[in-house]
């Protein structure tokens, strides 16, 4: 079997998935799908911590599925914009987990991974997958990965 690397950019997910579709993305059915095509040796979800009754249920049914979940602190700015983003932490774990398998599935729309899933593909021959909603994913991330799986209603709740 496959040894799969799972890589999920909660921020992106939720918004994507919620502007698109005005549902939640389904993790479960997510992790259903892809046990079938391997071993999940490695499943990291990355999310803005923050002291809410919903996001703190939401991160405890990430872990019970089976993901390791990060959490980097919500940062509020003096301008009242917010900063959260997990993009560097990501590519770090990305690239320290790449040797070690077969495929690395990214869930992301976020045109920032694009070189590093071009770079662990021809360094590592191994597979890159990306979960993304269509019309909110960058091309240049479709265009860098092995394959490209839409995120529809079937992934949905």
């Amino acid at each position: 079997m496959s040894r799969i690397a799972v890589f999920v950019d909660v921020q992106n997910i939720y918004y994507t998935t919620r502007e698109a579709f005005g549902r939640q993305f389904d993790y479960r059915k997510f992790w259903a799908q892809l046990s079938e095509r391997g071993d999940i040796v490695i499943a990291h979800a990355y999310a803005i911590e923050r002291d809410d009754n919903g996001q703190i249920k939401f991160q405890d049914a990430l872990r019970h599925i089976g993901f390791d979940v990060k959490l980097k602190p919500f940062i509020q700015r003096a301008d009242g914009s917010a900063k959260g983003d997990w993009d560097v932490g990501i590519t770090i774990d990305v690239l320290e987990a790449a040797p070690e398998v077969d495929e690395v599935v990214l869930l992301s729309g976020d045109g920032d991974f694009s070189l590093l899933l071009s770079k662990i593909s021809s360094k590592y021959n191994i597979q890159t997958k990306v979960f993304g909603v269509p019309s909110l994913t960058a091309k240049s991330l479709i265009d860098s990965c092995n394959e490209y799986i839409e995120i529809n209603n079937s992934l949905l709740r």
